[in-house]
């Protein structure tokens, strides 16, 4: 197993108390179609982990900003947002949700820095810092779901229900 995707089943195991099974695919899952592919399921039940990066606005009573270092030095705040691979996410419903001025994608190198995973590998759970996380509601409609598990060719499976459990995630609909 690769040691980034060995990492995150620990991180699981030491954190949440569970045991993910986490599928490695030669031919890598960066995208929601090729994990969709790779696992034979539809694309709307692959649960994408976008880190948005939040300015200005109200820090509110919503966990926006953590003490866990999650705002930057220009004051930026970041989230995170499980997307169902058919869904686009809506930047301005997520700024809307958190009270901030805009919303974009996070820096990869801040993703990394501060979330401790790297784009096309960030899972849903498993993070440095605790963000504010929400849940797209389209993939409540799946038995089981795959997220990244720490690299862009490892998944593992899970019902939606735990998963928005672990991550601590809200249920909203923030996509377009």
């Amino acid at each position: 197993m690769h040691e980034r995707a060995a990492e995150f089943a620990e991180r699981a195991r030491d954190r949440h108390g569970v045991d993910l099974d986490v599928l490695e695919f030669d031919a890598g899952t960066k995208t929601a179609a090729a994990a969709a592919g790779a696992v034979d399921c539809d694309t709307a039940a692959i649960a994408s982990t976008i880190v948005v990066s939040l300015s200005g606005g109200a820090v509110g009573a919503d966990g926006a900003v953590g003490a866990d270092g999650a705002v930057g030095a220009d004051g930026d705040r970041l989230v995170a947002a499980i997307t169902s691979g058919a869904n686009r996410l809506d930047l301005d419903a997520v700024a809307e949700r958190f009270d901030a001025d805009s919303a974009a994608m996070a820096d990869p190198e801040r993703i990394r820095e501060v979330v401790g995973w790297s784009i096309g590998g960030v899972p849903p759970i498993g993070h440095d810092a605790a963000l504010p996380t929400v849940l797209d509601p389209t993939l409540t409609e799946y038995e089981t779901v795959y997220g990244a598990a720490g690299t862009p060719s490892a998944l593992f499976p899970v019902d939606p229900e735990t998963l928005a459990d672990l991550a601590d995630a809200t249920v909203v609909d923030l996509t377009e």
